[in-house]
């Protein structure tokens, strides 16, 4: 049996390499607005987060998101993150 190749992403917050579904994609759309991609499959520019607290407050206070997705990231895209993680 082929063994199926594990797709890593990058976390733009912590720089670590971890497995695409242990991470969150949050997309800008081409109209320009930033929403969270729980499919992982919208079309636009994305960036990888790791859904932990300590991550999405980082993210939030270095402005992480927003250099990645080259756009302003509102905060209830954090509120939304927050509200995901599974604890």
């Amino acid at each position: 049996m082929k063994t199926r190749k594990i797709p890593m992403r990058t976390c733009v917050v912590t720089k670590e390499k971890w497995e695409k579904r242990e991470l969150m994609r949050i997309v800008r759309i081409p109209e320009g607005e930033v929403l969270v991609d729980e499919t992982g499959k919208k079309n636009g520019k994305g960036a990888y987060i790791k859904l932990a607290k300590e991550v999405i407050e980082k993210a939030r206070k270095n402005k992480a998101l927003d250099r990645a997705l080259e756009v302003p990231v509102p905060d209830h895209i954090y509120e939304e993150l927050e509200s995901l993680i599974k604890e």
